[in-house]
């Protein structure tokens, strides 16, 4: 017997220890199974969720917790507690989101370039998103890893290369005379009542029209479409979004694959010049686009499209509204609109955050993430970092050099940025030349709910009326009438 036990090392406490470390890890896998399920079981219930959440959030706010999704103060002005996260605690274990929250510029770059980071939300250990993707996997119309959003290379290159070749440059720069006509044609209709409310009858309205006029959708299905696309974009807070949100959500979420499918599968037969047609027929070493992957590509360009530029107009109106002496200078110089527009997506921008999955275990600024844990990257907060920016709480449109990162950064770097400068550069020039003395009303903005795509729902303004002979329209500096190609 004593032969037997000659070939053991380990010391009476070192047993102990590690039997102890096994126990605790059986304790946590348990433990997140049991979290798991009771996620799965209350975001089933749109009522249930949203108390639950409500309960949770506010719990945490009143023992101290910096960012919490559901406080509207927070929402309203988040960079408070975006410096304050920068400043005290870089990395920071959020436990309302389940998450790390990731705030400084270096590090956010880090996250959102390292190939110890997943885009796809499917292998976070955290219960949130789990119950996300099992609810998506499980009743949506496409499955969740056919998008570039939640993709990886080499899936993700395959997907992104594919598109590409249909959204090119080129087609966004063809555009530019529509977009122009529309502004003007948006502008028109409020022009003599002296006010209007720049939300609703601008940013709201544009951003739909050149996406269904880019896809090759009549005028008559914006309305449609922007309905859609607000339903998708109110549950994009999941578990915190309005109560009903989730099944408004995966409602729209059918009838737009539906709509899609049916409109892709014309396009296979009688393409046309637009970019349906260029999705349906996209081949690349023979490599083409399946059906998901296009109905998904189709409902993330309507969604990203519509919903971010729209909130980066309105933001950024508000910002140059609160910043008259960089008014005045824009007034002044209108060829200082390309860099206002990004120093506008830096100051303001309504992407505030995007997240990614840990692969491995790692560190970042000495805390330990582990394998599967979600990690949020701020990109608001890292827009505002002064070891990057300086003077960054001070809007300043001729700001250069400008590396922010409200578009993202590295592969999942955001397809449509260059049409969202467009349309916002071409709205934001029409508004300040055609709208004399434009000025905030009295009622003031009113933001939406969302901490993840942040944006305005209300933006009342004024401005001097022009005397104008009867008939009269706004000008339109587009040389001619924009005709589809």
């Amino acid at each position: 017997m004593r032969g037997a036990t000659t070939g053991c090392t380990m010391k009476p406490d070192q047993v102990t220890r590690e039997t102890a470390e096994a126990a605790s890890d059986r304790y946590r896998r348990q433990s997140r199974r049991v979290v798991a399920r009771l996620a799965m079981i209350v975001s089933s219930s749109d009522w249930l969720r949203r108390l639950s959440f409500s309960v949770w959030a506010n719990w945490w706010s009143l023992i101290g917790e910096r960012f919490n999704p559901l406080d509207q103060r927070v929402v309203a002005n988040p960079h408070p507690v975006y410096r304050r996260l920068r400043n005290e605690d870089p990395v920071h274990w959020n436990p309302i989101l389940q998450g790390w929250m990731v705030t400084r510029y270096d590090d956010v770059l880090t996250v959102l370039n390292g190939s110890r980071f997943s885009a796809d939300r499917q292998l976070a250990t955290n219960p949130l998103l789990q119950a996300a993707a099992e609810r998506q996997e499980r009743l949506g119309p496409v499955r969740p890893s056919t998008t570039m959003l939640s993709s990886d290379p080499p899936e993700h290159s395959h997907l992104r290369r594919l598109v590409s070749k249909a959204f090119t440059p080129r087609m966004v720069d063809e555009m530019r005379p529509f977009i122009q006509v529309t502004v003007d044609e948006l502008l028109a209709s409020v022009v003599e009542a002296g006010r209007f409310d720049i939300v609703q009858s601008i940013a709201h309205e544009l951003p739909v029209a050149v996406i269904a006029e880019m896809l090759g959708l009549p005028g008559e299905t914006r309305h449609t479409l922007k309905r859609w696309s607000d339903s998708a974009v109110e549950a994009l807070d999941g578990p915190f979004a309005p109560a009903g949100s989730s099944t408004r959500s995966l409602e729209s979420s059918h009838e737009m694959a539906h709509f899609f499918r049916e409109r892709l599968s014309e396009r296979q037969k009688r393409p046309a010049a637009d970019l349906l047609s260029a999705l349906a027929t996209a081949e690349e070493h023979g490599e083409i686009l399946t059906e998901d992957e296009m109905v998904a590509t189709c409902i993330l360009l309507l969604v990203a499209g519509n919903e971010t530029t729209s909130k980066l107009l309105g933001n950024g109106m508000l910002a140059l509204l609160r910043n008259p002496k960089q008014l005045e200078r824009l007034l002044e110089n209108p060829s200082l609109i390309p860099l206002a527009v990004e120093e506008l997506l830096r100051y303001d921008g309504p992407a505030q955050l995007t997240g990614r999955v840990a692969i491995e275990d790692l560190e970042i600024g000495g805390k330990r993430i582990r394998a599967g844990q979600l990690v949020v990257a701020v990109l608001a907060a890292a827009n505002r970092d002064p070891s990057v920016f300086s003077d960054p709480d001070h809007l300043d449109i001729s700001r250069q050099p400008n590396p922010h990162l409200a578009f993202g950064d590295g592969v999942h770097f955001c397809l449509g940025a260059p049409l969202a400068r467009a349309e916002v550069g071409i709205a934001i020039s029409t508004m300040l030349r055609e709208l004399p003395n434009l000025r905030l009303a009295a009622a003031g903005p009113v933001w939406g709910s969302s901490f993840i795509l942040r944006g305005l729902r209300s933006l009342p303004v004024a401005f001097d009326q022009r005397p104008q002979r009867q008939g009269a329209t706004v000008r339109s500096s587009s040389p001619q009438r924009y005709k589809r190609p």
